[in-house]
């Protein structure tokens, strides 16, 4: 019994359980207005889990590459930390 569920786990295929690559989805990158005619967008930290902070910006740029519509031209990306210093998300300013 055990070798026929350990057959089954190894040898069907992915596409029975609709196993796709994760893509950047729109709740992960959201919109935000700011001051001085300026666009914030808001990140959520696991998309810049592992990024060096001086890749961030570079980072930000590719993941809105996958995104349609126009791409803003980001340029600076700060962490959102909350009282005990872990980050909650990321604001990436788009020049205006």
């Amino acid at each position: 019994m055990v070798g026929l569920i350990l057959l089954f786990i190894f040898l069907t295929p992915r596409s029975w359980f609709r196993d796709q690559p994760r893509t950047v989805q729109a709740s992960q990158i959201s919109l935000v207005r700011g001051g001085h005619g300026s666009d914030v967008l808001w990140i959520e930290p696991e998309l810049l889990a592992g990024v060096p902070e001086e890749q961030r910006l570079a980072k930000v740029s590719e993941l809105l590459k996958s995104r349609p519509g126009k791409i803003p031209v980001i340029t600076r990306v700060e962490p959102i930390l909350d009282s005990e210093g872990e980050v909650k998300g990321y604001m990436a300013i788009a020049k205006p």
